[in-house]
């Protein structure tokens, strides 16, 4: 909630606090810079101290980074002692969101076998997304800036304690994979650069490490542009007359049908389409480049059925994609923890440098409308049909799921072997 929960009120945020439309934009900003850096030596938190732990680590500065924020709306500060602390608590969120984020395949492929393991992944993924979708449509509606802080706090609070619930595994492992200690960070990196033995169960083949290459390409383009425009939101739409709760409306609209889609499809991805990853990727890619590139021509006066339509659209064939690009990755790799870190990691990446480059694009006040961001939305058009592009070069090879099989039907057989002895 908090990256989203200044896009649909920056306007306000910079009215009220007197910080610049770009300063706003580093409050969402500031959390995928700190993502990159915390992203990468995760893998190694997750080893040592164990999901749970982690989990508690992740809470604490949920709440801290909480509090620190609401400070900094005290109206006896200074401006720049207030942006100081809001940017502080901002980059507190920014390391505790990827202890969540990071974990989620390694835990599906701790505790749900195959015919529940991407439905689980889908549930845990599409938590970001709904925070974002919640943070959208609740910061304009609330109050103040100040106000919409406050309560921000208050939810932060009420939700850390949730984190107690977590355990590391089940007493009983689900599948083979599941029964296995997680892979070490070189051992994806040997593999990555065709170091690892043949005989280790990490070893890539030289086409499954150009399909991994593809994926944190895609990946970080096609999630990146989410994360961008959920930031940019209102940025994008006030200058044709749409109000900061419009703006938050549309804006969910991607999050919260695409959550819809991601529960209705995810269990057949477990069930029915469980060899076809990459070929969903090959199909749903291109339509999904095609509504992006849209946003070119719909963002205009009077034209919200049309933005809510292509939001609609996006959601749900992006966050149907989410989950089983996650899986695929996994299945490539067959190193949950590490290959999520780098996914996320080139999600922040390209967001980053999406905002930047989107904020750089805007027109300036001698424009018709002033202020307008068209520019920016053909970029990113343009960005995401690079990616659809490269989604067909994918071959996308499910070994760990073949691997998952093999030890499953191995159990079964050593398991009426025994009984026939008996």
């Amino acid at each position: 909630m908090p990256l989203s929960w200044f896009g649909p009120i920056a306007n306000e945020v910079a009215d009220e606090f007197g910080f610049t439309l770009g300063e706003v934009n580093w409050l969402g900003n500031s959390c995928g810079v700190v993502y990159i850096v915390v992203s990468f030596p995760l893998p190694l938190l997750y080893e040592r101290f164990g999901i749970r732990k982690v989990c508690l680590m992740g809470s604490v500065l949920m709440v801290v980074s909480a509090w620190i924020r609401y400070a900094g709306t005290a109206k006896s500060l200074s401006t720049r002692s207030s942006y100081a602390l809001i940017i502080i608590a901002q980059i507190l969120i920014g390391i505790a969101q990827p202890m969540y984020q990071v974990l989620v395949p390694s835990y599906s492929e701790k505790w749900f076998d195959l015919k529940g393991r991407t439905t689980a992944t889908m549930v845990m993924a599409l938590a970001n997304p709904v925070g974002n979708a919640v943070g959208q449509v609740a910061s304009p509606f609330i109050g103040t800036p100040r106000l919409s802080i406050l309560v921000l706090a208050i939810i932060s609070t009420g939700m850390a304690p949730i984190a107690l619930f977590v355990m590391n595994a089940p007493p009983t492992p689900p599948t083979y994979t599941g029964a296995r200690k997680n892979p070490s960070y070189m051992s994806l990196v040997r593999a990555m650069l065709g170091k690892e033995s043949p005989e280790a169960s990490t070893y890539m083949t030289v086409r499954q490490r150009i399909d991994f290459s593809i994926m944190i390409l895609n990946f970080g383009i096609l999630v990146g542009v989410t994360s961008s425009f959920s930031l940019l939101t209102n940025q994008v739409l006030a200058p044709y007359g749409y109000s900061p709760g419009t703006a938050g409306l549309i804006g969910a609209t991607l999050l919260l049908v695409g959550l819809v889609a991601a529960a209705v499809t995810s269990p057949l991805f477990d069930r029915v389409f469980t060899y076809h990853l990459a070929l969903t990727s090959k199909v749903l890619t291109p339509l999904l480049a095609g509504a992006w590139l849209s946003l070119i021509w719909a963002v205009r006066r009077d034209d919200a059925g049309a933005l809510y339509g292509l939001m609609a659209i996006i959601g749900a064939i992006s966050l149907t994609l989410l989950p089983v690009a996650i899986e695929l990755a996994c299945e490539l790799t067959r190193n949950a923890v590490v290959s999520s870190a780098i996914l996320w990691c080139s999600t922040n990446v390209f967001g980053v440098m999406m905002v930047l480059a989107e904020g750089a694009l805007r027109a300036g006040p001698d424009a018709n409308p002033p202020f307008n961001m068209k520019r920016a939305l053909i970029f990113q058009g343009c960005f995401v049909c690079v990616a659809a592009a490269c989604t067909f070069l994918l071959q996308g090879k499910q070994t760990r799921r073949e691997n998952d099989e093999r030890g499953m039907e191995a159990l079964r057989d050593d398991v009426e072997m025994n009984g026939g002895c008996n």
